[in-house]
């Protein structure tokens, strides 16, 4: 058995298509098919069944795949790990990041690991917080700005900081006006009859705006929905609804229209920030180095937001 065939089998299996496999190998077709039904006799299975248009797992080729994604792991991280010891602070690290909150952390963390570590290469790679999780776990990136909750449970994470959600709603709300409500803050359950204007779907911020008014006991009434963030506060500073806000977002103006940004009361929620990545999969030198500036980067924001 070799390390080419568990490549090669990994790709059929991938792509359940013997061109399509060998066109994404660079190697001829019948030389794929050659490699493979020499990996059968040595094992004495049959790894697919082969269909008129595709071919599919058999019981045995599942099973071989699970063991054999896990050997090349082992082999991808034995490698990294040589390359580690050899280029000692050169590398490579990409970076998986939802759109709105890397827009308003990465630039204070980007700037800062490249100072530190200027020989060491960011790619970074923008996605809905599903779609993360899934380039995650499947190896697309080494790390991803993420936060709690995480849906795949193949992924494991390291906190890198808490961050207090905030209401906004427009200038001359009634809410705005009440004495001491910047010291009380506003009980969710307030919120029952507000019209909110949230993120779309496949954003992790507006699952956790519908889980916290559901947990106040309330479906949240959506009237306008924007994959922008930025938009979202600009229609309720307008006077269109109200929305909750992350506050290192709310502190950021970006806007000539801005919202009326208010605490909510205890217990104040808030979402963790994490960066995530493959449960298993060797974390570099140069991702270990980015997760250290990111927690430095976080700390210095929090003390200055939370303030």
């Amino acid at each position: 058995m070799e390390l080419r065939q568990l490549q090669y089998t990994l790709q059929i299996a991938k792509e359940k298509n013997f061109s399509r496999a060998a066109d994404k190998l660079h190697i001829a077709q019948p030389s794929l098919s050659q490699q493979l039904s020499k990996l059968e006799q040595e094992l004495g299975v049959k790894l697919f069944q082969r269909n008129t248009s595709s071919v599919e797992l058999t019981y045995a080729g599942a099973s071989f795949i699970e063991h054999a994604q896990r050997i090349m792991d082992a082999v991808a991280q034995l490698r990294q790990e040589m390359d580690d010891i050899s280029q000692l602070r050169a590398g490579r690290v990409v970076i998986g990041s939802m759109p709105i909150t890397g827009s308003h952390l990465l630039p204070y963390v980007l700037p800062a690991f490249k100072q530190n570590y200027p020989d060491i290469r960011v790619t970074l790679l923008e996605d809905t917080s599903l779609n993360l999780e899934k380039l995650t776990a499947g190896g697309s990136t080494d790390l991803s700005l993420l936060s709690l909750p995480l849906q795949e449970p193949t992924l494991s994470y390291v906190p890198i900081g808490e961050e207090i959600i905030d209401l906004a709603v427009p200038p001359d709300h009634r809410l705005a006006s009440i004495p001491d409500v910047r010291e009380q803050g506003v009980p969710l359950e307030e919120l029952r009859d507000e019209a909110f204007i949230v993120l779309k779907k496949g954003q992790g911020f507006r699952k956790l705006t519908v889980d916290l008014c559901r947990s106040a006991g309330f479906e949240p009434n959506v009237v306008f929905e924007s994959n922008n963030i930025e938009t979202v506060q600009s229609l309720v500073a307008a006077g269109m609804g109200i929305t909750l806000v992350p506050r290192f977002i709310a502190r950021a103006k970006r806007s000539e229209l801005i919202p009326a940004y208010l605490p909510l009361a205890q217990p104040v929620p808030s979402r963790t920030l994490v960066i995530a990545y493959r449960k298993g999969r060797y974390l570099s030198k140069a991702a270990e180095a980015f997760i250290d500036t990111f927690k430095a980067t976080m700390e210095q924001r929090e003390s200055l937001y939370n303030s």
